[in-house]
């Protein structure tokens, strides 16, 4: 595959989708009433949901963290998380929208992070795995760090399967010569569409039960 130019969108949309996440990470651990979060630690958690995916994606690349050389995604996650913090009663009335807007944020993300793959060599089935990585790494970064069972691991409205089957579309149609703009959009169209619908008709991949089964015919349950 041919080295292409990887998807860029401006830095004021990239600073949103920051603020998006950092958000939703603030609004999550505050939520957690029982556990005495303070301040600093619901910021934090939002931090993380907000930069988590693109730092690993960097990690994966072998890149330096563009969320830690970029002066302003980290101060706008702060800033974001803090203010989120007085307006929760009003963003939970807001939560479908919130929603919409984070299944475009990880379209988005998912997006940058296969084409920067590509970009860099990768072969095509990695570039799909970093790019999925990237689009999701902000949640299971705020599980690690709030101690919760890491919710892309149990049964879910598809957060992964839509990120994925986003990317696998943007490096399958740069792989046919589209350009990687148009394959980008595509991979957010997806993106959205699958985690959009997957929420409103609560798709979900069947649970793991042959282990159940298996105690079951030996008498174990």
């Amino acid at each position: 595959m041919d080295m292409i130019t990887p998807f860029v969108i401006p830095l004021w949309a990239e600073l949103t989708a920051v603020g998006l996440g950092a958000l939703q990470g603030a609004l999550f651990a505050a939520g957690f009433t029982d556990r005495r979060i303070d301040v600093l630690g619901v910021v934090l958690v939002g931090i993380g949901v907000a930069l988590g995916g693109s730092l690993l994606r960097d990690v994966l690349l072998g890149e330096p963290p563009v969320v830690i050389y970029g002066g302003w995604y980290v101060a706008v996650a702060a800033v974001t998380a803090l203010l989120g913090l007085p307006l929760q009663r009003l963003f939970v009335r807001l939560d479908p929208l919130i929603v919409a807007l984070d299944a475009v944020t990880i379209g988005i993300f998912g997006a940058i992070g296969a084409s920067k793959a590509l970009a860099l060599g990768v072969p095509p089935v990695p570039a799909v795995f970093v790019g999925a990585a990237a689009a999701v790494g902000g949640s299971v970064l705020r599980d690690v760090t709030l101690n919760l069972p890491v919710a892309l691991l149990h049964v879910s409205s598809l957060y992964a399967i839509a990120a994925a089957a986003g990317t696998a579309l943007l490096v399958t149609l740069v792989a046919a010569g589209v350009p990687v703009l148009y394959a980008a959009v595509a991979c957010v169209v997806l993106t959205t569409a699958v985690r959009l619908l997957a929420v409103r008709f609560n798709w979900s991949i069947p649970e793991q039960r042959a282990m159940v089964l298996r105690r079951r015919r030996g008498g174990l349950a």
